[in-house]
């Protein structure tokens, strides 16, 4: 009985070690320091209860697709572990800019010129400037959000221009296709454009994405267990 209370919380102690080792040796074979990596554990769809147990094990930024979603887990959440930070890893409406604003540390899908100014916008209003992210559509693929390669230039202007402040560029590959291409493009973007960080890999492929520089790599299935 009392192995199965324990049960979850050594779980996800175990699969966040696991994690953190493939960081660390795929870090090593590309001569980084693991510290330049932030793991961002995915947690959309899933409860506190499932949340906490990694937060017990010491894990501490999180990544949410949803603003409505976050907003009705993490308050609480953030008031037993007030050092948690939240980042959201998916697509942004325009008209959520100020709740986002006010709930998450950072913003990985600033995409277009709309959400530039409502993200500007929000900030004033909320009095905190939020890192910010610029996704690419690195694969050309309409179905998902991102800034069109050729668009990307004239868009960070435009958010420096609004005093946002870029943490960098946000990519998410096409399924099923090598990633290192995409990858290695996402890293000459942004060296292009005078950017530094790096938001690529999730479960399947963040020891590539390590090997090719990410700074932030979002992982849910790893350290969660698949998703109902």
């Amino acid at each position: 009985m009392i192995e199965n209370e324990h049960a979850p919380a050594n779980l996800a102690a175990a699969r966040l070690a696991s994690v953190r080792e493939k960081i660390a040796a795929a870090a090593a074979l590309a001569q980084r320091k693991t510290e330049e990596i932030t793991l961002i554990a995915v947690s959309k769809t899933h409860d506190a209860g499932a949340i906490e147990p990694l937060l017990e094990a010491g894990q501490r930024v999180f990544g949410e697709n949803r603003v409505q979603e976050a907003a009705a887990k993490w308050p609480e959440l953030r008031e037993r572990y007030p050092d948690a930070k939240l980042h959201l890893v998916g697509s942004l409406q325009s008209n959520k800019a100020g709740d986002a604003a006010a709930l998450f540390d950072c913003i990985h899908s600033l995409d277009r010129p709309s959400l530039v100014k409502a993200l500007a916008g929000a900030m004033d209003k909320a009095g905190r400037r939020i890192p910010c992210f610029v996704q690419v559509d690195i694969g050309e693929e309409e179905q998902k959000g991102g800034c069109a390669i050729a668009d990307l230039p004239s868009l960070i202007e435009q958010a420096r221009a609004a005093d946002i402040p870029l943490a960098g560029l946000m990519c998410v590959p096409p399924a099923g296709i090598e990633p290192t291409p995409f990858f290695a493009l996402l890293d000459k973007l942004a060296m292009d454009n005078g950017l530094t960080g790096l938001s690529m890999g999730m479960s399947g492929d963040y020891e590539i994405a390590v090997k090719l520089g990410a700074t932030h790599i979002r992982v849910g299935t790893a350290l969660f267990g698949a998703r109902e």
